[in-house]
């Protein structure tokens, strides 16, 4: 059984026990989590498909904590000017696992 969920405005499929990094979720670490914005949710040969959303399904998970991911990096330049500058920032994730797919 999975279900997509929409966080953050990016879609995440989702499976009960999995531990999956996410876009940083202003809460603190340690605390439940309950997703109500669920697009779809499969159980084997039974589908079941929001418009936009799953109003009777939700997906509880707990917020493990966050983390910095790798730096990336930019470059500006100006051809014939003499100019070359480099970016860089490094995103912060939060990290959820979650422990159950709710039908209501």
């Amino acid at each position: 059984m999975y279900a997509i969920v929409e966080i953050a405005g990016k879609q995440y499929k989702l499976e009960k026990d999995e531990t999956i990094a996410v876009e940083r979720i202003n809460e603190e670490a340690g605390k439940e989590l309950v997703l109500d914005k669920v697009l779809l949710l499969a159980d084997g040969a039974n589908v079941k498909i929001g418009q936009p959303y799953l109003e009777s399904v939700k997906v509880k998970a707990e917020l493990l904590g966050e983390y910095k991911g790798k730096k990336v990096r930019g470059m500006k330049f100006k051809r014939r000017k003499n100019y070359a500058r480099t970016l860089g920032h490094r995103t912060i994730f939060s990290q959820i696992k979650v422990k159950d797919l709710v039908i209501a």
